[in-house]
């Protein structure tokens, strides 16, 4: 056990463990794929160090969904922050894969580092790496080997491969495709084609079954393919990727015909195979091709948008900048009225039929004069449900071309709720459902409002979703209302006949701004969760000035790109991984 063939040579933690293990102190053991190595909590009286295989790094916080902080390859150690702070261990870490793992008790590697300062130096660049990839993703190293297999009715996957391929290359990454041919290859050869690519991507076609098997127990994350147009599998066989579909590393690909209109039936699926993500690729398509690439590459950009009332029309502003320069968008989601925005997006909407809808929808007349006698609320909400309707219909979430979030208050259950899937218009009638205003919308027994209320600028959510870079644009900020906006009316009849009642009485901008309103540690969790926030100076709008488009969208439109001319990289670069070049010329240094 002497020799460590998947580590680099040079690796001072290798020689140490190789020697601790030769004296018989540090110990050596397998652990089967799907195996936890430690829990959130436990004592971190070990250092771990990874000979062979996969470990995944997860974190759970109360109220949210599980993240997904990244990978542990051959030749790095995993619990080191915790085992230098003293303090127990605040990630769990699962073997993806049949892994091997030397443990070295606290006491001696500390002893083992003192005797050889090349050691701490080692521990130390790792941390200072991994904290450089902000907060919210400080453990563990990019997936960098990928599996596609095909699901249901047989799908020629290595073509779509092929073509997802080609445009990671064109990133300027080395990549290879890899199938059935390798399926007798020895574990040494699997490691050698890992460490000689940037990336790695495994295809089995539907006939390959003991290759598929194969995939499932070899890569970071799997993706499903599936013909949109044929109905999904009863059941999906989870083994042997069972321990990537517990731990939410299994996404799925809908492949559509060249000139489909809109998905449709994506819901079957989605029941189905239980995906993290669903993608929806056209035949053909580059676009969509070069959009997986982003996502396997960690270049995909996430937008998320802020609720704010009417000041969310700077939204439509930031979007159209983005479009302009070129900026792609492959995530999208936000609260109150910027979900309702970024649901247009993944209708896909152009800007003119964007802003087309929203003026349709909200400045032609109010969405909240249908004033109701106050036992629930101002409003009875139904002309805001009429609305939604008519411009979303009976669409479901998993039908929408990019993958889309919008998020509400769970009032039951005391935390916000991220919708992802069901109909499109119960989740953004939830969403911008603001207490007082509107009534509340209900899940079963569940009572669902504003997501403002909880999360008005749902970040971290987006951070969850994808390693790309987080684009968010926040309306809330600067001076938002003041004493003349919640003045009573000199005269109610005056303020009746003048029109101004339809944008509702003064309470309603003091319940917006109030539901609105970021805490420090709201803003705090914002820039810790975006790479590039923009903040629209939307102080000359009214929260509840419906009418107040065109200024709106143009303080937008204008925050943008003056937040993309102070960018010395493109967008998409922001998150940018070096190539295994790069980081061997960097050694050489």
């Amino acid at each position: 056990m002497a020799s460590l063939p998947d580590i680099p040579i040079d690796s001072a933690l290798a020689k140490l463990f190789t020697h601790e293990q030769l004296e018989g102190d540090a110990a050596w053991f397998s652990l089967p794929g799907g195996s936890v190595l430690f829990e959130p909590g436990d004592p971190a009286d070990q250092l771990f160090f990874l000979r062979a295989g996969r470990l995944g790094v997860f974190r759970r916080e109360e109220g949210h969904e599980p993240e997904f902080l990244g990978v542990i390859r051959p030749g790095e150690p995993a619990g080191e922050m915790s085992l230098l702070s003293g303090g127990p261990h605040t990630a769990r870490v699962v073997a993806l894969r049949d892994s091997e793992i030397f443990a070295l008790p606290r006491d001696l590697f500390l002893d083992a580092a003192e005797d050889d300062p090349a050691v701490m130096l080692e521990i130390a660049q790792l941390i200072i790496q991994r904290t450089r990839r902000t907060p919210l993703r400080t453990s563990g190293a990019e997936p960098s080997v990928y599996g596609f297999v095909t699901v249901g009715e047989p799908v020629a996957v290595r073509p779509v491969v092929e073509r997802i391929a080609r445009h990671i290359m064109r990133q300027g990454y080395t990549v290879t495709v890899v199938g059935a041919e390798a399926a007798m290859a020895p574990t040494e050869w699997y490691s050698e084609v890992e460490r000689a690519h940037d990336f790695v991507l495994y295809a089995a076609e539907g006939e390959d079954h003991g290759w598929r098997a194969v995939v499932a127990r070899q890569v970071d994350r799997l993706f499903r393919i599936g013909k949109v147009s044929a109905p999904p599998p009863d059941n999906i066989v989870l083994h042997p990727a069972q321990p990537l579909q517990a731990h939410q590393l299994v996404d799925l690909i809908l492949m559509h015909p060249r000139q489909s209109v809109a998905p449709r039936n994506s819901e079957a699926w989605v029941a189905s195979a239980q995906p993290a993500r669903l993608f929806h690729m056209r035949r053909d398509d580059e676009e969509d091709a070069a959009r997986l690439a982003r996502v396997l590459t960690g270049r995909s950009v996430g937008l998320v948008l802020s609720g704010g009332g009417a000041r969310a029309y700077a939204h439509v502003g930031a979007i159209r900048a983005l479009r302009e320069r070129g900026v792609p968008i492959d995530f999208v989601g936000g609260s109150s009225m910027g979900a309702i925005v970024a649901a247009g997006l993944g209708m896909g909407w152009s800007d003119t039929e964007a802003d087309r809808r929203i003026r349709e929808a909200f400045v032609a007349s109010s969405p909240l004069d249908d004033i109701a006698f106050p036992l629930l609320a101002m409003t009875r909400g139904e002309k805001v449900r009429e609305r939604l309707y008519e411009h979303f219909g009976d669409t479901r979430i998993s039908d929408l071309w990019l993958p889309f979030f919008a998020v509400s208050s769970n009032l039951t259950t005391g935390a916000y709720q991220v919708h992802r899937s069901g109909r499109l218009v119960d989740a953004l009638r939830a969403t911008i459902a603001l207490p007082g205003v509107m009534p509340p919308a209900t899940q079963g027994e569940e009572v669902l409002v504003d997501g403002a209320v909880l999360n008005n600028f749902p970040a971290d959510v987006m951070s969850a979703l994808h390693l790309g870079p987080v684009v968010g644009v926040d309306v809330t900020r600067g001076r938002s209302i003041t004493a003349r906006d919640v003045a009573r009316p000199e005269s109610v009849w005056r303020w009746i006949f003048s029109g101004a009642w339809r944008q509702g009485p003064p309470i309603v901008s003091l319940l917006m701004r109030a539901a609105t309103v970021p805490t420090g540690r709201d803003l705090q969790a914002a820039r810790e969760s975006v790479d590039l926030l923009v903040t629209p100076d939307v102080t000359g709008v009214e929260i509840r000035d419906w009418e107040a488009y065109d200024p709106a969208v143009a303080a937008g439109y204008a925050a943008m790109i003056a937040a993309l001319d102070r960018l010395s990289e493109p967008v998409t670069e922001l998150r940018r991984r070096p190539t295994q070049a790069e980081k061997s010329a960097r050694r050489l240094r």
